[in-house]
């Protein structure tokens, strides 16, 4: 029995098949499935049923599968071990990122680019997705750190985040629009105004529709949205052909319509947008991850003021607060 058939019997299971599995692992599928069954010869027992459309455990399978997925995790901590004497980082992050998040307040990528331009023999597995998915999968330990939209007022037991983003609400509305037909240059809007409105959001799963529909609920009604996309840059362009009024962070959506949309700020109450940089609590598992997770706290911005866990609730609105443990 050797390791890299383990690695390989694991790799099957996690893909579904041996196709996917031999994609992920650069390999021929035939020599795959050749080295799947010299592993089920020595064992003396069959670990996976190929009489189905896909892939499932036998019993024995399943019963093999998690000593399996231990004897790799101690080879790679030996590994590990090694390399830090050495001083060489290497392993696997998955990194998790809301789609539209970074906006123009920092650049992912080049901070990115930086961390493997020092660290070339790591790799970094990035995921877009909604925060609310994020979060379960970094408390299943699918995901080592992610920038997420915070969802709940309070954290979820077993989270840390930091606050590295935190602006008002606002909408975007075109030139014409109702809410503008007033005398003044209004720089506002009450939240009450949106009640009857035709509306352009962030999915369901972002923290930013979770802290409106929150509000909205607050205020006696709930959110007509006829339009959802996952980037603020596409609300605006949705809001810049009429097609109804775009709710999004302020200073986001880009120059739509080169520039001719107006932004107005949500009031009575104000409403937060956040993106928070997020690991479990009890800090990330490998080497690897802890190394980027403190090149990613060194390198995003901080906001001023920011609470810890365990503080007095926010105002209506406000969104959830930052833990501040550290790993």
């Amino acid at each position: 029995m050797e390791l890299r058939q383990l690695r390989y019997f694991v790799t099957v299971v996690e893909e579904g098949g041996f196709t996917r599995a031999a994609a992920r692992l650069h390999l021929a599928q035939p020599g795959l499935s050749a080295q799947i069954r010299q592993l089920e010869r020595e064992l003396g027992q069959p670990l996976l049923d190929r009489s189905h459309r896909s892939v499932t455990l036998t019993e024995t399978g399943r019963a093999v599968l998690p000593y399996a997925r231990a004897a790799l995790a101690a080879a790679d901590a030996v590994q590990q071990t090694v390399d830090a004497y050495t001083g060489l980082l290497r392993g696997r992050v998955s990194l998790g990122l809301v789609s539209g998040a970074t906006g123009h307040a920092f650049d992912i990528a080049s901070l990115l680019a930086d961390f493997c331009d020092a660290h070339p023999a790591l790799e970094i597995a990035l995921t877009e997705d909604t925060s609310e998915r994020m979060q379960a999968a970094l408390l299943a330990g699918e995901l080592d750190i992610a920038l997420l939209g915070p969802t709940d007022e309070v954290p979820p037991p077993g989270l840390s985040l930091r606050i590295v983003i935190d602006a008002p609400l606002a909408v975007a509305v075109a030139p014409g629009d109702q809410l503008l037909a007033t005398p003044d240059e209004r720089t506002t809007v009450a939240l009450a105004e949106l009640s009857d409105r035709a509306l352009i959001c962030l999915p369901r799963g972002t923290g930013v529709r979770a802290a409106f529909e929150r509000a909205c609920a607050r205020a006696g009604f709930r959110p007509r949205v006829t339009f959802e996309a996952a980037a603020p840059h596409v609300l605006a362009q949705l809001a810049a052909r009429g097609l109804g009024v775009a709710v999004l962070p302020a200073g986001e959506g880009g120059p739509a319509a080169g520039g001719q949309l107006r932004t107005l700020t949500i009031v009575r109450p104000g409403i937060r947008a956040r993106i928070a940089l997020a690991w479990r609590a009890a800090g990330p598992a490998s080497p690897a991850a802890r190394v980027l997770l403190d090149h990613l706290r060194e390198a995003l911005p901080t906001v001023p003021g920011s609470r810890s866990q365990g503080d007095a609730p926010e105002a209506a609105g406000e969104g959830p607060g930052v833990t501040t443990r550290r790993p």
